[in-house]
C-alpha cells in the first residue's frame, strides 16, 4: 500500500474513531507533532532573514543551476584525486 493511500484510510478512519482511540493515537505521536510545527530557534530565523534580504537586494552570491553542477563536478574530480 503507497503512503498516500494509508495517509488516505487514516484521514478517513480519524473522522469515525471513537474519542479513547483518537486519545491513543495521539499519545503515540503527540511528541513528533511538536516537532513538525515551525520549532526555529531565532538565530535561525534571524539568519534567514539575513540571507533573504541579501538575495533580495543582489548581495548574495547566486549560481544558476548549470553553474552550482560544474563546481560540484569540480570539486568532486579535485577531491577524486
Amino acid at each position: 500500500m503507497t503512503t498516500t493511500a494509508i495517509r488516505k484510510k487514516l484521514t478517513d478512519y480519524l473522522q469515525v474513531a471513537d474519542d479513547k482511540k483518537i486519545k491513543a493515537i495521539y499519545a503515540m505521536v503527540e511528541d513528533e507533532i511538536g516537532t513538525l510545527e515551525n520549532d526555529w530557534d531565532e538565530a535561525f530565523v534571524n539568519e534567514m532573514n539575513a540571507r533573504i534580504k541579501a538575495y533580495e537586494t543582489g548581495e548574495a552570491t547566486t549560481y544558476t543551476l548549470n553553474e552550482a553542477e560544474n563546481m560540484a563536478r569540480q570539486s568532486y574530480k579535485a577531491n577524486k584525486k
